[in-house]
């Protein structure tokens, strides 16, 4: 029997979202539903359990359009307001998993910024019996297991400061996660080696001393050649329909809503 191994995207937008605030650009009017971009997350199946990566301020938008039924675990990239400003949210999964612990794994760095922001979070029920996130935070340096899967943190630079990305190894299968990242360094190119599916970071044409370019992208996708590579974090200066053709076949820009089978 095939044991599920899927990634959804939540969302695909960079740090504004699209269409951004009081912007009356083309692609922040534009009608093609692939144009409309949520901060970025993804959401994957392992077999019978749920890992949610990152936790941006629309999380709970991303779960009620897209369904999301449970929340095992979370793995958070880097401590930047699009990727953690949501994650109060997990609490709901907390109720719907009788009050499941839910671990949250991320670098060092990451996590103590975690316990700075959200001070009153705690892996025990509140004493007040307040409503509250009952989560487990874990510091995670090297690779380690999750049901069943071998997760990879993955050093990568955006702009001045390090942060994670992840490969997920399962049943034979693999992908990696990259979400926002200027610079790939040579040991992680290495760690990437073999992919099966790449997700990475492409803002924008225009330089931008943080985030990848599409013709920086498709330079990294070439060199880590993965089965297939879907860019995510797009700007508003890019419409769907019109970046699509410009890629060679293995490459696509991924949209919200969007389900992969690493099976299939």
């Amino acid at each position: 029997m095939r044991i599920a191994f899927t990634a959804q995207f939540l969302g695909t937008g960079t740090s504004v979202g699209v269409p951004l605030i009081g912007c009356a650009c083309p692609v922040c009017r534009s009608t093609d539903m692939r144009d409309k971009r949520l901060r970025s997350s993804l959401y994957v199946t392992l077999g019978e359990h749920a890992l949610l990566i990152d936790a941006g301020p629309d999380l709970r938008t991303q779960c009620l359009q897209w369904q999301v039924p449970r929340v095992d675990a979370v793995f958070i990239t880097h401590l930047h307001a699009d990727h953690v400003f949501g994650f109060d949210d997990v609490r709901r999964f907390n109720t719907l998993q009788q009050n499941q612990v839910i671990p949250c794994y991320a670098g060092p760095e990451t996590i103590a910024g975690m316990k700075r922001i959200f001070p009153y979070i705690s892996s025990e029920p509140d004493k007040q019996g307040l409503y509250r996130p009952l989560i487990a935070f874990r510091a995670v340096t090297e690779a380690f297991t999750l049901f069943g899967a071998t997760v990879t943190p993955l050093r990568v630079w955006h702009g001045n400061a390090e942060t994670n990305g992840l490969r997920i190894d399962y049943q034979g299968k693999s992908l990696a996660y990259l979400p926002d990242v200027h610079e790939i360094p040579e040991t992680t190119l290495e760690q990437l080696h073999g992919v099966d599916v790449l997700i990475l970071n492409m803002l924008r044409k225009r330089a931008h001393p943080t985030h990848l370019t599409l013709e920086q992208s498709l330079t990294y996708a070439s060199k880590i050649h993965a089965r297939k590579t879907y860019f995510t974090h797009l700007s508003h200066d890019l419409f769907h329909a019109e970046i699509e053709p410009l890629l060679p076949d293995s490459v696509a820009p991924a949209y919200d809503g969007l389900r992969l089978d690493l099976n299939a």
